[in-house]
């Protein structure tokens, strides 16, 4: 029997002034951007501390720093696929992803499958392994007040079976980098 690890991530970015944000992915027409790093975008941050929380790989900061030059521009996309690739090389793989984004507005029902279909794209895994749900918190709190945009992810991973000479993906993560 494979081995079963959930993991869970949780953030908070805020509104600053700008001209729209990425969020799971998609580019969302709004008066205002998200405040964070590289893209911004809270839902894959999330989504990524979580997988990378089950596989016991630290967290996302700790994966990907700041203050790592090579990451200051990263998409969020590219960081998707870059713990795709760690999580391959430590032996699991995605079950399912839970996420819920937490906020007033933007009204965000038209855009959840497309970001289901992007992140599963990104992580070679199937749009039925991904939920994305969006809620809000009735005024309450820094979302409710409309002050920025929550997000919370839980994965479920699975210890696959490689063998020794499939183990030389562990290269493929340098390289994406380099490119």
């Amino acid at each position: 029997m494979s081995e079963l690890r959930v993991g869970y991530g949780f953030d908070v970015h805020r509104f600053i002034e700008g001209n729209g944000f990425v969020l799971g992915g998609v580019m969302i027409e709004f008066p205002r951007g998200l405040e964070g790093h590289a893209d911004a975008d809270v839902l894959v941050h999330v989504i990524v501390d979580a997988i990378l929380g089950a596989a016991c790989m630290g967290d996302i900061g700790e994966n990907f720093p700041p203050s790592d030059p090579k990451y200051a521009d990263i998409s969020s996309r590219s960081l998707l696929e870059l713990t795709k690739i760690k999580l391959g090389n430590a032996g699991y793989e995605i079950d399912n992803i839970d996420a819920t984004i937490i906020c007033e507005e933007p009204q965000l029902d038209e855009y959840k499958l497309l970001m289901a279909e992007i992140i599963a794209a990104e992580l070679d895994i199937g749009t039925h392994q991904v939920s994305v749900k969006a809620t809000r918190t009735d005024g309450l709190g820094c979302t409710g007040e409309k002050k920025g945009i929550a997000a919370a992810a839980v994965v479920l991973l699975s210890e696959t079976y490689v063998e020794e000479e499939e183990k030389g993906d562990a290269d493929l993560e340098d390289e994406f980098e380099d490119e």
